[in-house]
């Protein structure tokens, strides 16, 4: 029965299909509490004599209810007696979606996050906010962005509740201020004014100066944004302050330590929430480096979020070919990049050295990638759900983020939110889950797309030139002019996969409301996705003759137009100019070239 099985999602801990008959389609459906289940757990069992249902909790039944659905929509289970019994691995599983960088959902879009959660048996969302909500005293600073509103989160509030999902706050408070640190207004709040060097180029500030002042500012924005929800739980950030202690905060973290300046300012903003009755999630990275911190954390409602993006073996394989110069510069920078080959348990070596409670955060893969890197996505979400389960972590957060303007649509995320979503209920059972079928059978009601974006999301892996954090596809696209060489018989293969994508989609019909939206935009990432094996085939920008830079040029022109167009689709035009203005630098040496 492993066919019928791998129908169910996700698949159950224990399904037992017995040698009898199941209920009459009249049959009674009997109701219960078993207060000995686990939290969210649930029994179903079908027979001759009907339904009978076990539940812990709400959520424990609406889980079975769920369940019951699909063994009745299955040809092969409809008919037949079955035993399930069933619970999830971590209490809290949550997906994080990044509105900051440029693209802004619609609330169309929202909705369907909403239900795909929902069917994925996921129960808490996050909207990752710089600067991209309606703050009632900051209109400068979100005035070109078509901000959620304070009435669009009391909306959505109000939409997840209904399926069984807790809306948490999410505003960064320390790093990643740099929407804000752009305007004079607030300008003198940065760490350091005039910017920072990182990677060899420099950045505008992005930092918030460790201050009690500062800590009032982004408190202020926290409980602004919180008190549109009815969760007592937020997510302060915090993470990435590249400039801490090398701007204004130099000399005290000089005389004290980096690690006790960070503290100082993650305690003033957290400790008056903790006080309100709130738990506070928090980025953990810092931590990292700085163990002495763990240590000192408040004991209870502090919930540090480990988080780490790539797979042990592909951040391994990334750092075997990194060059030289680039060895040198993460040098410069600070940075000991070895523990990211380490995944999850290195990652969160501070806090199990000291004992304490933490969540672990993996992502999707989506990002820097135009058409996802599901290997690597794989990887790192089952490896999330090794060490989170291993250390009795309380919650597991899929995240995905929108660097480089968020060029990925939604489609590009289902994948990895769906796996991720699937081994986070019970990975013994899940692990094998195949995203393909999933996604046809959950998200788009019937089959082609979900083929279409596990091949396109193979292809990362097919040009065998691993990245941290990203694919060479995104890199073609909007890093050098010089492109990373790969293997020419590797780029040939991604360009058969990709085009045998493009066929799938031209052929598929599913059946979900947004199925056309769907298909167009994960269309559109093919196409730019091919578009950048052509330029890697090519050898880069300087290596393409006149004629040949002319004709990418108007292929890319072509691209762009789509790709608007393809944007409005799903989310809010805020952010639109911006996201496309990151194919400039490319038009631009294409456009040089073709001069030529």
């Amino acid at each position: 029965m492993q066919s019928s099985i791998a129908h169910l999602f996700p698949v159950p801990r224990s399904l037992e299909v017995l040698g009898e008959p199941g209920p009459a389609p009249d049959a009674p459906v009997e109701v219960h509490v078993d207060p000995d289940l686990p939290e969210q757990g649930y029994t179903l069992v079908r027979d001759a004599d009907g339904t009978r249902i076990g539940h812990r909790d709400d959520a424990g039944l609406r889980y079975a209810r769920q369940t019951l659905d699909q063994v009745r929509a299955d040809p092969e289970l409809a008919g037949r007696a079955v035993r399930v019994r069933d619970w999830p691995d971590f209490p809290v599983r949550g997906f994080m979606l990044d509105i900051s960088r440029d693209r802004v959902p619609t609330r169309r879009t929202l909705r369907r996050y909403v239900e795909i959660l929902a069917a994925a048996r996921m129960n808490q969302l996050e909207l990752y906010t710089e600067h991209t909500f309606a703050y009632a005293d900051h209109a400068e600073v979100w005035a070109r962005a078509s901000p959620l509103t304070a009435d669009d989160m009391r909306w959505l509030d109000a939409l997840c509740a209904a399926h069984g999902i807790t809306l948490v706050a999410n505003q960064n408070t320390l790093g990643h201020m740099e929407r804000w640190l752009a305007h004079d207004r607030y300008r003198d709040r940065a760490e350091s004014p005039d910017g920072f060097t990182l990677g060899g180029h420099h950045r505008s500030p992005s930092t918030l100066q460790p201050t009690p002042d500062n800590a009032e500012f982004a408190l202020a924005l926290v409980r602004e944004l919180a008190d549109t929800v009815r969760a007592r739980r937020v997510n302060i950030g915090a993470d990435e302050p590249w400039e801490l202690g090398k701007g204004r905060s130099a000399a005290d973290a000089a005389e004290r330590g980096l690690g006790q300046v960070y503290l100082d300012h993650l305690l003033r903003v957290a400790t008056p929430l903790l006080e309100d009755g709130y738990e506070v999630q928090f980025w953990a990275d810092v931590l990292a480096d700085h163990p002495e911190v763990a240590e000192a954390l408040p004991a209870a409602g502090l919930i540090p979020v480990v988080w780490q993006y790539d797979g042990p073996a592909h951040a391994r394989a990334a750092l075997d070919r990194a060059t030289p110069e680039q060895r040198e510069q993460w040098a410069a920078d600070g940075f000991d990049m070895e523990p990211l080959a380490g995944g999850f348990r290195e990652r969160a070596k501070s806090l199990t050295s000291a004992g304490r409670p933490f969540w672990v955060a993996p992502g999707t893969g989506a990002w820097n990638s135009i058409v996802g890197r599901l290997g690597n996505a794989v990887e790192n979400l089952v490896d999330a759900a090794e060490i989170g389960r291993e250390h009795g972590a309380g919650g597991y957060v899929v995240t995905t983020w929108g660097d480089h303007g968020h060029v990925e649509p939604p489609p590009v995320t289902y994948p990895g939110l769906l796996y991720g979503a699937a081994v986070s209920w019970c990975l013994d059972s899940n692990r094998d889950v195949d995203p393909a079928a999933a996604l046809d059978r959950v998200v788009f009601d019937g089959p082609g797309l979900g083929a279409a974006l596990a091949a396109a999301g193979s292809v990362a892996d097919l040009v065998d030139a691993p990245l941290l954090n990203g694919s060479v596809l995104a890199s073609a696209l909007f890093g050098s002019e010089d492109a990373p060489a790969v293997a020419p018989e590797a780029l040939a293969e991604a360009e058969r996969v990709l085009a045998g994508a493009a066929d799938a989609l031209a052929n598929a019909r599913p059946a979900a409301a947004d199925g056309d939206v769907a298909v167009r935009e994960t269309a559109q990432a093919v196409a730019l996705a091919r578009f950048a094996v052509a330029l890697l085939a090519a050898g880069g920008i300087t290596a393409l003759t006149p004629a040949a830079a002319g004709e990418l040029l108007h292929r890319l022109d072509a691209l762009v137009v789509e790709q608007r167009a393809c944007w409005l689709l799903s989310a809010r035009p805020g952010g639109l100019d911006d996201s496309i203005a990151k194919f400039a630098p490319l038009r631009s040496a294409l456009a040089r070239r073709a001069a030529q």
